[in-house]
């Protein structure tokens, strides 16, 4: 066992790292829902340490007394991975509805954690203890499945985020976080058994990375303005870059819109960045720093959206067409199938695309 001192000290470096993380994220972006999601889940992840004081394995000089707290604690730390959850998905996914089903399960696991932890504390009967047993697994198993699909919407959101350094950084800060979360969960829910002196370990092990990451992360944002891993990156890239001059040529918005949107480039399905990049023959990081610096859009997918909807607008206020399929429609700008298309036209729009086409035509007879 190490020393009881180092472990208290690791705890308190760890909280109040933590703490120090979410009030930098909400006075940053005070405004964000991301900031606001961050700054509950970093209370919460206070919980766990503070609950993480309390197991016996703790010296008696720095063991807490939390049994009257255990309740809200023990709820607050389940919610963890489903914050966690929003909170990728607020970031990578934005100005996106978040899934109703998984608002659901979020809601559903929060209400039954609470009515499983209130009969296990306090030893509530008519319980069996076979299906408490069977509940509980099926609530771990669904709080993994919440911080998978956070990580599923890092890997699918990070290419199309046109901010490199908050590209660089957030990939970081949430592989790290997700990663280190899903270990977590997984460890001390299927390996372990609480009490156990290999749990005691498991618990030494995980205060010290939480530690040690949010330590990480706190002086890695401190630092991060004045030594921007992008411009490392971008530095590198113009070393490999061939020095033609198509590849130099100088790029504004008339002569953009000229090319994309007059050769109708968005139209193209499943068009990536990458690919946009390759077509103008330009490096990946400039396009990516003129699309959010003269254009004014932070996701590209967000672009993508805002020329294909205006193009379908404009087919659907056709009155000589009024019988053309808004499938149709969808598919001619870009769109794979119907329900992103929906999405997006509701969202720019702020109605459907077929109240759209009814209003429209009605305004021009």
């Amino acid at each position: 066992m190490p020393n009881p001192l180092f472990l208290f000290t690791a705890q308190i470096i760890a909280m109040i790292a933590v703490l120090l993380l979410a009030t930098g994220y909400v006075k940053a972006e005070p405004r964000a829902g991301s900031a606001r999601v961050f700054a509950l889940m970093a209370v919460f992840i206070i919980f766990y340490l503070l609950n993480g004081m309390t197991r016996q394995h703790i010296d008696p000089q720095f063991r807490l007394d939390l049994s009257q707290w255990q309740l809200i604690i023990q709820i607050g730390v389940n919610t963890v991975p489903g914050l966690f959850m929003i909170y990728c998905f607020l970031i990578f996914q934005e100005q996106q509805k978040f899934p109703t089903l998984l608002a659901l399960a979020f809601t559903t696991q929060v209400v039954l954690d609470s009515l499983l932890l209130g009969a296990s504390l306090y030893s509530i009967s008519g319980i069996g203890s076979g299906l408490l047993a069977f509940l509980t697994a099926c609530m771990d198993v669904m709080t993994l499945a919440f911080v998978a699909s956070a990580m599923y919407w890092t890997l699918k959101g990070w290419r199309a985020d046109l901010v490199d350094d908050r590209r660089i950084l957030r990939w970081f800060i949430i592989g790290v976080q997700g990663a280190m979360i899903f270990s977590v969960v997984f460890v001390e829910s299927f390996l372990l058994v609480s009490g156990s002196a290999s749990y005691a370990t498991a618990q030494i092990i995980i205060v010290n990375s939480i530690a040690f990451l949010a330590m990480g992360m706190l002086l890695v944002a401190m630092r991060f303005d004045y030594v921007s891993l992008s411009n490392v990156i971008r530095k590198v890239a113009e070393l490999t870059e061939e020095a033609g001059p198509e590849s130099r040529a100088p790029f504004d918005k008339d002569s953009f819109n000229e090319v994309f949107k007059g050769g109708k480039l968005y139209r193209e399905a499943g068009l990536t960045i990458a690919m946009l990049a390759k077509k103008l023959n330009l490096p990946e990081y400039r396009l990516r720093a003129f699309i959010h610096k003269q254009l004014g859009y932070r996701n590209f997918n967000a672009m993508l959206h805002k020329y294909r909807i205006e193009d379908a607008g404009e087919a659907l206020a056709n009155k000589d067409k009024p019988s053309v399929p808004v499938l149709t429609i969808a598919l001619s700008v870009g769109y794979q199938s119907i329900t992103p298309f929906n999405n997006a036209f509701r969202q720019i729009k702020g109605v459907t695309p077929s109240e759209y086409r009814k209003r429209e035509i009605l305004a021009q007879t």
